[in-house]
């Protein structure tokens, strides 16, 4: 299977929040926020492998500043590392005050999609090639995080027999 590049799959989303986004205090719900992250990395996912994809697990999603209603959200989703059949997304979310212009980095999010075929079941995804010293830096941090989740699965697997099936 030949490989694709990085820049071929990445991908920018930029909504307005508006008040059905949001909380009665004007502050716009995470879940909302948690969508759209969802979105921009399904759209990475889906353009890389060239075929339907999902959602495995979020990693982390870290909020870091609020959105509030009136803001652009500005979501930038790159694909970080390819396994046999999965993929990690990272998210980075911005949120402009597009009177002010001042941007605050809101969030950051990594995502696990698994690629599928016709009949549903995990299919293999081309190889990543890697064009940047960023994108070299980012597989290497996805590689981390993939090895450590790995680990944090197989411990739970061995000390909570049963533990997912109670959740």
């Amino acid at each position: 299977m030949e490989g694709k590049l990085v820049s071929l799959s990445r991908n920018m989303l930029a909504v307005v929040m508006n008040p059905e986004d949001a909380n009665p205090m004007g502050n716009v719900h995470g879940g909302a926020i948690m969508k759209l992250v969802d979105t921009a990395a399904g759209v990475v996912a889906i353009r890389h492998a060239g075929k339907p994809a999902v959602t495995a697990s979020i990693d982390r999603l870290d909020f870091l500043s609020p959105v509030f209603v009136g803001d652009l959200v500005i979501l930038r989703a790159n694909l970080n590392h390819v396994g046999k059949t999965s993929m990690e997304v990272g998210v980075r979310v911005e949120s402009e005050n597009v009177l002010t212009g001042e941007v605050r980095h809101t969030a950051s999010a990594y995502l696990s999609f698994v690629a599928l075929d016709a009949k549903g079941r995990p299919s293999q995804v081309p190889p990543l090639i890697l064009e940047t010293e960023e994108d070299r830096r980012r597989n290497l941090e996805a590689g981390f995080r993939r090895t450590c989740r790995l680990e944090v699965k197989e411990q739970e697997k061995n000390h909570f027999p049963g533990i997912r099936d109670d959740c």
